[in-house]
């Protein structure tokens, strides 16, 4: 089971990500304030941060930079998810520091597969569900 720090200001979208993760056997956490994330990933320790991008206070950008500055979380995977889907906005999140981008509208079983590969993880349902959300 993976700690799973979720920032994201949607009260949809983090009910939609919990479940998933918890469905998948993860532990998430929630934050819907970008101001509040840092902190709450030194206290819960995650093994993978999912971000959103557009945020109020503190940009996701913002966020995923702090992180890497972090001397105890720079190490952790970040996975964006972001309704921007050029690829210059790809670029300027990995630049950051991100791992992983999927885009919003999210595909449950490309979502749950980044998820896996970023945790270094294989999920047999993902696998077999995502010739179908294509």
């Amino acid at each position: 089971m993976a700690k799973i720090l979720i920032v994201e200001d949607n009260a949809l979208n983090v009910k939609l990500f919990c479940d998933l993760l918890a469905a998948h056997g993860h532990e998430p956490r929630a934050v819907t304030d970008g101001r509040f994330a840092l902190d709450q990933a030194k206290e819960f320790g995650p093994d993978l941060v999912i971000t959103d991008i557009q945020l109020p206070h503190v940009t996701g950008l913002d966020l995923i930079r702090l992180i890497r500055d972090d001397k105890g979380l720079k190490d952790v995977p970040i996975m964006a998810v972001t309704a921007y889907a050029a690829a210059a906005d790809e670029d300027q999140i990995r630049a950051a520091g991100a791992q992983a981008y999927v885009s919003k509208p999210i595909s449950v079983a490309k979502f749950v597969a980044q998820v896996n590969e970023l945790l270094g993880t294989q999920d047999h349902d993902a696998r077999a569900a995502a010739p179908e959300a294509t």
